[in-house]
Parts: C-alpha cells; structure tokens; sequence
C-alpha cells in the first residue's frame, strides 16, 4: 500500500526513523545498513518501503535500496522468519552477503546473527536457493556450477577468506571437476 516515502527526516532512534511527509510522521523500523547511510536530522531522505497490517499493530519497515526490500520481502515469506528477524539479519549481513550465503549453503555465517539458530538458518538456506542471487542481479557474486560452489565451500572449510576463494575460482575451467578443482585452486592459492 505504502511503497516510498520521501520527505523530512525528523528523528533517528535506532532502529526506528521518523519521516515527516508534508506534516504527517511516518515511524518507519529501518535495518541498520540503512539507518547509518541515512543524511542528518532536517534533511530530505527518501525510503521504499515494506507495509505491514497485523491484528495488533500497522508497521512500516523502511530501505535505501531495491534489493534490500526485495531480500527482506523474501525472508519474511519463510516460516518461522518475521519482520523483526529479516532486519535483524538484514542489519548483520550485507544483501550481497545473504545471497552468497544461500549460493554456497554457508550456515555457519547465518548463525552469527543474534536471533538465527541452526534450524532457522538451515530452513533459511532451503527455502531461499535459488530466490536471491539472480533477483537481485548478483551473477557474478555467486558460483557459475554445482561444482564451482562445492569447490569454493572446500576453500572456505580450509579457513581460507571469501576473497581469497573466489579468486581462486575464477582462473579454473567452467567444467572442471570438484576433486581436480580443488586441486588447481590450492596450488593457485600455494602461489
């Protein structure tokens, strides 16, 4: 129903803004990746927005970017998974970091989150592969194969860093096999 404001920022309480929009407040719960890059007080911001109606409450959840509303849309759609959890998760982890998460099955960087267990962040990997990385136009983020993913997820299991992973990848032929590939990408990374 409310899909942007824009208007006067008049307070900053994380994680709860307040948006005058020609004399009207909105009170507007941001995650915390928007509430830092938000201008001062007094000055004009705009947010998209998420708008939802409960029995108890009406609440609108606010972004600075598409893909941000878009990745908490699809976290709220995930049993067990409410408004409060997607920000939470949304403020923890970059929507880039989320999509790469999914894309390597990566439990353990969801886990970090206060409020995500094991159960939720296995759930949240099931439920989103496949939904995040390519609506949010992030291709060349995620691995190009089953193969390339389950090599990356090796690197990352040896404690090597996600940078240092994926540049590893990238020199490898798109048909390479996980054994062989794995091979290639620590002599690439021995260099």
């Amino acid at each position: 129903m409310i899909g942007k404001l824009t208007g006067t920022l008049g307070e900053k309480n994380p994680p709860q803004v307040l948006v005058d929009c020609n004399g009207v407040g909105y009170e507007v719960d941001v995650p915390m990746s928007t509430f830092y890059n938000l201008p001062a007080v007094g000055e004009r911001v705009t947010l998209l927005t998420h708008f939802v109606v409960r029995e108890d409450a009406q609440l609108l959840y606010g972004f600075a970017s598409a893909g941000e509303r878009e990745a908490f849309r699809q976290l709220i759609r995930i049993s067990g998974v409410g408004p409060r959890t997607a920000l939470s998760l949304l403020s923890g982890m970059g929507v880039a970091d989320i999509a790469h998460a999914v894309a390597t099955q990566d439990s353990g960087r969801l886990v970090k989150i206060p409020g995500i267990g094991k159960k939720t962040a296995e759930r949240l990997l099931l439920e989103l592969k496949g939904k995040l990385a390519p609506d949010l136009g992030l291709p060349g983020h995620a691995p190009a194969t089953d193969a390339q993913a389950d090599i990356l997820q090796a690197l990352l299991a040896l404690g090597y860093s996600d940078k240092e992973a994926q540049a590893a990848l990238k020199p490898l032929p798109k048909d390479v096999g996980v054994s062989e590939g794995i091979k290639l990408a620590l002599k690439a990374l021995a260099r």
